[in-house]
């Protein structure tokens, strides 16, 4: 699992993130990240960097 930044620009991602989701319910936004997440998840697609990932994201 990658955790040093691998973003060209970060802050344009975010930007794009929170336009998508601009004028949605929070339940739409919820169903919208979710949707992206799986996506995403497809795009990795190994198991185990999945499982590593969901683990780190539990971490506080």
């Amino acid at each position: 699992m990658k955790t040093t930044p691998q973003f060209q620009d970060a802050d344009a991602f975010y930007e794009q993130l929170l336009d998508a989701q601009a004028g949605l319910s929070r339940e739409e936004a919820e169903l919208f990240n979710a949707r992206l997440i799986l996506l995403l998840a497809n795009q990795i697609g190994d198991t185990q960097v999945l499982r590593e990932c969901i683990a780190a994201a539990g971490q506080r």
